[in-house]
This record gives structure tokens, sequence and C-alpha cells, in this order.
């Protein structure tokens, strides 16, 4: 009993420990089939409120492994009929006959195949002779779905593995339907987050418009803009409002209409526009700040005027130069009784593209920012000449060089961080 409930203390540890719901589910499916001697297995989350999310997510099996085992009809295995509410269905294990042996049917006699014919096909294919199923329900929220660990030969847990399995899973449950909200309230944030932002880019002659966003699993205040303005002008825009949550989703939201407004009524003085915004965010939340950066560009004359508040600077991609704009050193909004800085004007030759970008990026790298910065120049000196006539190929390349190996969204240096990359390629 010690030893037992040692091992169940371990393995409940080692599930707190896991922070969102999919390294849970991994988590979870890693300690049942220890704890009843399987060595694969699936769990399918499929929550009877039906809000999702719905997922599948099997230990030891490939895609296609669950591909096969989803065509089985659902009424043919014991954690289908628990998953559509079946009130007999309560899992337990399924012994599968071998191949091709008949049993008697309910009313005797004739002879029929124990088991559906595509669960044992499947079953065949994929090797495993027997399963184990449970619920996996939680008080607040009822059924979430299902686990199923699969056994390579025919064999069941004894009675001392089914108690422990039962005790863990009852624990896990509850575990997991406290990351599924997490999740849920995740995904609800991230949508608003994205409907506050651009729903898509201007089409300006001359030029050419691409962005990335990633928002942190916390939901933060990164955003971007791109505006047309009178007589064939652009409005380009990058900001980040400090915080996390839905507070700074809000601030983001309003700070980026208000410098719609702005720009529009004076665009072409990016000073002015940065300066009508810091008084706005003085007056309206003295207690949060925000760097931004606004160019006004000329796409016809390929002329660029910009002014940065505390902002990481632009970066100029062409075939021939690959370098930082010099913006002046100023204060972040907010940070100052009066906030004013020089602007900055470029030329971008023909081909050449403008990165605009927020420091969510150099921040994931995990490095020193001096490195971070060295490393976004060599990524952006590196792009193929086959993706620098698109901007949405520019960004991609330069994300996956910048942050190797790694989706943006799950980069571990600091996963809160947004990115926000906005790119504009002049013809």
């Amino acid at each position: 009993m010690v030893s037992d409930l040692t091992t169940l203390h371990e393995l409940t540890e080692r599930l707190a420990r896991a922070s969102d719901l999919a390294s849970s589910l991994q988590e979870f499916l890693r300690a049942g089939a220890a704890l009843v001697g399987a060595r694969r297995g699936l769990v399918v989350l499929e929550p009877s409120d039906g809000l999702g999310p719905g997922t599948t997510i099997g230990l030891g099996l490939g895609r296609a492994d669950l591909g096969h085992i989803e065509t089985v009809p659902r009424s043919a295995t014991s954690y289908g009929r628990i998953l559509d509410g079946l009130p007999d269905a309560h899992g337990g294990s399924e012994v599968l006959p071998e191949p091709g042996a008949p049993v008697p049917s309910p009313a005797g006699g004739a002879l029929e195949p124990a088991v559906d014919p595509r669960h044992r096909e499947v079953a065949a294919r994929l090797g495993y002779a027997a399963s184990y199923a449970l619920p996996l329900t939680a008080d607040a929220t009822g059924r979430l779905g299902a686990a199923v660990w699969l056994y390579d030969e025919q064999a069941e847990p004894d009675d001392r593995q089914r108690d422990l399995v039962g005790l863990y899973v009852r624990h896990a449950a509850e575990h997991l339907a406290r990351m599924l909200e997490v999740e849920r309230s995740r995904a609800r944030l991230a949508t608003v987050a994205e409907e506050l932002l651009p729903s898509r880019l201007p089409r300006i002659p001359g030029v050419q418009l691409a962005a990335r966003h990633h928002t942190g699993p916390r939901g933060g205040g990164d955003w971007y803009d791109a505006l047309p303005l009178p007589e064939g002008a652009m409005g380009l825009a990058v900001g980040s409002v400090t915080g996390s949550g839905p507070s700074a989703v809000a601030a983001m939201g309003r700070l980026r209409a208000s410098l719609r407004a702005y720009a529009v009524m004076e665009g072409e003085d990016p000073v002015a526009v940065l300066s009508d915004l810091e008084l706005l965010l003085r007056l309206t939340e003295p207690a949060r700040s925000a760097t931004a950066l606004f160019a006004y560009c000329e796409p016809a004359a390929r002329k660029i005027v910009l002014a940065g508040a505390g902002h990481t600077p632009p970066l100029l991609i062409g075939e021939r130069r690959t370098e930082y704009v010099e913006t002046s050193l100023s204060a972040p909004l907010g940070m100052l009784a009066c906030w004013e800085a020089p602007s900055v004007e470029i030329e971008p030759a023909p081909g050449e593209t403008v990165l605009l970008y927020t420091d969510g990026l150099l921040r994931r790298t995990g490095d020193p920012m001096d490195r971070a910065y060295a490393r976004l120049h060599a990524a952006a000196a590196g792009v193929p000449r086959s993706a620098r006539d698109d901007p949405a190929a520019l960004c991609d390349h330069i994300l996956r060089t910048v942050l190797p190996g790694e989706d943006p969204d799950a980069v571990a240096a600091d996963p809160a961080e947004d990115i926000v990359l906005l790119a504009a390629r002049f013809d």
C-alpha cells in the first residue's frame, strides 16, 4: 500500500507540473500506461458541453495510426461508447479474439465475429490484441472524454492495477478540467486580440505588405496596422502595450484605434502622431506605458518618414544592404511628462523591404538583446533570393531562422511574449 501511494503521489506531482492542456494529456497517457502495464494508448478529449476544444492525443501511435483507429465505428469500441454517452458505457477491459476466430452468437447456434470487422482489421494492422478504457469525468464539467490503453497481447489489468488507475484518473480528470478551462480562456483572449487587429492588409500601388502575429498564451498587447492615407500615401505602425491579459488587449485596441485617427489627421508628421498618442495614453491610462513606431510612406516616391517611441528599430532588407534604420533614442509613451523625438527619413531602393517588428521576436530567442539583434540581422541578410520578392515568404524565413525548430507560439525562452512582424516591399 505504501508503495502504491508513493507511486500515485509521484505521478500526480508530475501531472500537476504540466502547464498546458497538451502536455497534461501526454503526461496523463504516460502515467496511465505505466499503471495498467500497457505500451500504447490514446485519449480523446470531447467535452459533453460541446464547447471544445476536441482533440485526440496518442501514445506510441502516429497520426496515421490514430486515423486508422478513427475509422472504427464508435459503437464498436468501449471508449467510443463512453464518448457517445451511452448509459451502460463504463469502459473496462476489451480482449479481442485471435484474427479469424469466431465465437457463438448471443442466441447460440450460428457463429459470427465477436467484434466489428473493421475493429478486427485495424487491431490486426496496428498489432494490438486488447484494450482498457476509462471515462474522463470531472465534478464541475461532467464528461471530458475517454482514455484507452492498448495491449500488444491478450491481457488486462489485475484488480490492483484497476484500483490504482481508477484513483489516478479521478484526480487527473480534475486537473484536465482546469487545463481545459485555461485553454478555452486563452483561445477566447486570442480571438479578441486577433479581432482588434487588421482583418486584411490594404492594397496600395507600389508596395506589397505582409504581417505575422503570434499571441502569447496570456494574451499580450503587441499590435500592428497599415492604412491608406490621402494622396496615395500609407501609414505603417507597430507597437506594444505593457502587461498581458484582457486589460492589455483592451488597451492595445484603444491605442491602435486612436493612432488610426491621428494618422488620418496628421500622418505626414509621425512625431505629431506619436505626441498625440502619448498625451492620450497619459490622460486615460496613467499607469500604463507603451512603445510605438509610426511610418508615413509615399510608395510612388519610395520615401518613408518615421518616428519611434522606445521601439525596436526597423530593418531595411535588400540585395545590396541589410541594415537597421538608426532612429533616435526616445522613451516609451507614458514614461515622461511630455514626449517628443525627431523623425527619420529613409528612401528604400526598388525591391527593398522595410521590416517592422516588436521586441517579442528578440525576447523569444532567450539571448541577450545584443545577440538577439545580431541573430535577426543575420536571418534577414540570409533571406533566399526567391523569398526577397515576397514579403510573406520573407517573414516566414525570418521566423524560422531566428527561432529555429520551434513553433513561435511554443518557444520555451519566454512563451508569454507576443511576436509581430510587418513587412513592406517597395516596387
